[in-house]
């Protein structure tokens, strides 16, 4: 079993791309499952295999230790990972070729937190990887692609998982597009970006994070994906299929 975690900022579009890997995979005939991390989401795009919100609640944590919002999200993400056998139970039952996992919209909950790490590393399996999403209504300009870099690298810091990057949403972003990939593969290109947009301080704060994430091998690129038209999955796919299946891809 394969396990693919999709992370990235709230709105980034997880649960619509995960949906997409499913109907990918499923189309091309692997079997694949999805398990949904968030115990807080009303509606999905797609037919949850493994739900958190069939053993969390909550509204009534919120009503039972009288807590806002926040605070009982943030309880029902250390109650789902206490359940993990319970979780672990219905997953192997189900036994999918690759599994889906859809984490929960405020990535702080899943990744900043110990319930994260621990539910990543509960499973025995080295086949896993994590996707990392990137708005891109969020990173049109330089110096807010460098902050979401920077919160992509401290995921994988936290995870300690393979990287795939993905970039979201290109439908929106138009004549962008082509400037925000140039980005993420040539720092000379995004420094120069920078430059023309900060100064100051700012200016020498993002481009001291960006060398400091170029020492940790920043700049792999971003893969474009179109959740309108589909545009991307395929090149998503083989750099899935380079991680967790030993390059051998999916037969399209």
């Amino acid at each position: 079993m394969k396990i693919i975690f999709v992370t990235g900022t709230a709105g980034s579009g997880k649960s619509l791309l995960t949906s997409k890997i499913y109907e990918y995979y499923t189309t091309n005939g692997a079997f694949a499952a999805i398990w949904n991390l968030d115990p807080g989401v009303e509606n999905l795009p797609y037919a949850c295999d493994i739900d958190a919100r069939d053993h969390v609640d909550v509204v009534s944590i919120m009503k039972q230790y009288d807590l806002g919002p926040n605070g009982a999200m943030i309880m029902a993400n250390d109650l789902i990972a206490s359940k993990i056998d319970v979780f672990q139970d219905e997953i192997f039952k189900i036994n999918p070729d690759y599994l889906l996992v859809d984490t929960p919209g405020q990535i702080e909950l899943f990744a900043y937190r110990t319930s994260g790490p621990f539910l990543v590393k509960s499973f025995d399996s080295s086949e896993k990887v994590n996707i990392f999403l990137y708005d891109g209504a969020l990173i049109t300009t330089p110096v807010n692609f460098v902050s979401v870099a920077l919160l992509a690298t401290s995921i994988k810091l936290r995870l300690n998982l393979p990287n795939v990057n993905v970039l979201t949403k290109t439908d929106l972003i138009g004549n962008k597009l082509k400037e925000i990939l140039s980005w993420s593969t040539n720092l000379k290109v995004l420094e120069d970006a920078i430059s023309k947009e900060a100064d100051g301080e700012t200016y020498t704060l993002t481009t001291n994070i960006l060398r400091g994430l170029n020492l940790g091998g920043f700049a792999q690129g971003l893969i474009p994906i179109s959740n309108v038209t589909g545009e991307g999955m395929v090149n998503l796919e083989s750099a899935l299929s380079r991680i967790i299946n030993l390059g051998e891809e999916v037969e399209d």
